[in-house]
């Protein structure tokens, strides 16, 4: 039988759901937008060139990927997992953190890869850390008799 999750407050409850739902949201917006205009979405990536022609379809790919994750946050939330959810944000935040490692390395915008993949990455590493801690499963307080 499993322990029931005590959680710390209802306000905060709602704060990291509403995380989750803004980062399914975000991904969604972002895999959209990667796959309907994908020379477009590049420029903001942080690389100083993108790919052409043929090679535009890795940018697709990425729109792709980004639509799925948001699709599986959205599932997790409707069927409140949210205690999964936030696992899978944590899991989700080594995403960004490469994104901006390979800008960098790529002789990217280091400006792009800190501002807008770091930050995500730490972002969604802490949405998701707070969202597992609210949901870990607690013993209740003994109540007075």
């Amino acid at each position: 039988m499993s322990t029931p999750t005590t959680r710390k407050s209802r306000a905060f409850t709602i704060f990291t759901h509403l995380l989750a739902g803004a980062g399914a949201l975000f991904l969604l917006y972002m895999g959209l937008f990667y796959v309907l205009d994908p020379v477009g979405s590049a420029a903001g990536f942080g690389f100083t060139s993108w790919p052409t022609g043929d090679d535009v379809g890795m940018l697709v790919i990425k729109g792709g990927r980004d639509l799925g994750l948001g699709l599986i946050l959205v599932v997790l939330l409707v069927t409140r997992q949210t205690r999964a959810a936030g696992w899978v944000l944590v899991a989700m935040s080594f995403m960004p953190f490469f994104d901006a490692t390979t800008v960098i390395v790529r002789d990217g915008s280091v400006a792009t890869a800190l501002w807008v993949h770091a930050l995500t990455a730490v972002t969604v590493l802490v949405s998701g850390l707070l969202i597992v801690w609210n949901e870990t499963p607690r013993k209740s307080l003994p109540t007075a008799a």
